[in-house]
């Protein structure tokens, strides 16, 4: 019996009131206290002008640092806000020096935007990309990292919880090998950060890029980056401004010593005191008692698509999450899609150009995310379920 008040977080969530939204991983419903934060500092800027009213809340946007290295476990030093995690993400990878012949290592499961950017660094500086293979439950092998760590392998890059399905990769057996050899880290907990517990301690990781939209609950167009303190001053961030970097002379100038370095000057204030009250939110109902949610939640709608003829669960990996993908055997992911949202009821469809190296190896052109949050019910699952029945 989950210890969370679910009506009053469904009285808190007016989409609720509207939709069956089993799409968190895309962009999951906002509470009140959030939306609030927004409209009001817009209100605000409206009334005093912009700069004014930037003024008006600096230390509540201050406050966001300290929550989200509260809700990762590290230093506020070690926090910058981004516009968005791929944002965050870029500025981090694009920092190294990496040369010619460098090795970066990822996994099967990694989302086609950051191999994109491996392709683009591969193209432009002569660095050999290698993929780890999944193991035999469908995740990140272990011991197959581990015999390709060689000298040339400068970065680990990796997906926690990939976007087109439920498997969560055993980052933190990654971390400790990656410290054991002295490897940087970097890795992308899009889909983690907000639906579970993520400790950048235990994890070991140097770098971590979150998203404000998914399971945080914040608005879109909002992220962070987290960038241990061991390894900020070897980060060359691939452009400065006067916000991350002093003018000491005309000819000189010092990147800051914190996490900063990787931010920008101007930034959507709203949706910033946005994010910082969807990380309060959340770190209130406290991620231990919401991910027991979520694993229920998740686990009971695997149980009743499994039930079903003609559905087939895609879900990868010995542990799984809240994001639960499937195929069916009469109709295309986009005409489920299409079916439910007539129903008010919201999923979204993976495409096989979002994860190349997994779902072109499994034969997979796209497959339906249903994704869940702690505040979907039972009572929900069991609707969703009798409608696939029902078009199927």
């Amino acid at each position: 019996m989950s210890k969370l008040n679910i009506s009053g977080l469904r009285k808190d969530t007016i989409g609720c009131q509207q939709v069956v939204h089993f799409n968190n991983a895309g962009a999951a419903l906002p509470p009140k206290p959030v939306t609030f934060a927004i409209k009001h500092h817009i209100d605000l800027e409206a009334s005093i002008g912009g700069y004014e009213a930037a003024a008006a809340v600096k230390d509540e946007c201050e406050l966001f640092y300290d929550l989200a290295a509260r809700l990762i476990n590290c230093s506020r030093d070690e926090i910058a806000y981004a516009h968005n995690a791929t944002h965050a993400w870029n500025m981090a990878f694009y920092s190294l020096d990496l040369k010619a012949n460098d090795k970066i290592l990822t996994c099967q499961s990694e989302y086609a935007s950051n191999y994109l950017a491996f392709l683009h660094i591969a193209k432009h500086k002569g660095v050999v990309i290698d993929i780890i293979p999944n193991d035999d439950h469908g995740q990140l092998d272990i011991e197959m990292l581990r015999k390709k760590i060689d000298g040339q392998v400068k970065l680990i890059a990796v997906t926690h919880v990939p976007t087109q399905g439920g498997l969560i990769n055993p980052v933190s057996e990654v971390g400790s090998i990656a410290k054991q050899y002295g490897i940087l880290f970097l890795l992308d907990a899009t889909q983690s950060i907000g639906q579970m517990p993520v400790d950048v301690e235990e994890i070991k990781c140097d770098f971590l890029c979150a998203t404000g939209r998914k399971f945080l609950r914040g608005p879109r167009g909002t992220g962070f980056l987290y960038v241990s303190k061991s390894v900020i001053q070897e980060c060359n961030p691939p452009f400065i401004e006067l916000h991350s970097a002093i003018l000491i002379k005309t000819n000189y100038y010092e990147l800051k010593n914190n996490a900063s370095r990787f931010e920008t000057w101007e930034q959507n204030i709203a949706a910033k005191l946005g994010l910082k009250t969807a990380i309060q939110y959340s770190l209130h109902l406290g991620l231990s008692e919401t991910w027991k949610r979520i694993q229920h939640l998740a686990k009971l709608l695997r149980e009743c698509l499994a039930e079903i003829d003609g559905i087939k669960i895609q879900d990868l990996g010995l542990n799984k999450c809240g994001i639960i993908s499937f195929t069916c055997k009469n109709k295309s992911p986009k005409e489920l899609k299409n079916y439910l949202a007539k129903k008010n009821m919201n999923v979204s469809v993976s495409l096989q150009e979002y994860a190349p190296l997994d779902l072109l190896q499994r034969k997979i052109p796209s497959l339906v995310r249903a994704s869940l949050h702690y505040y979907n019910t039972e009572e929900e699952i069991i609707l969703f379920c009798d409608e696939l029945i029902k078009t199927i």
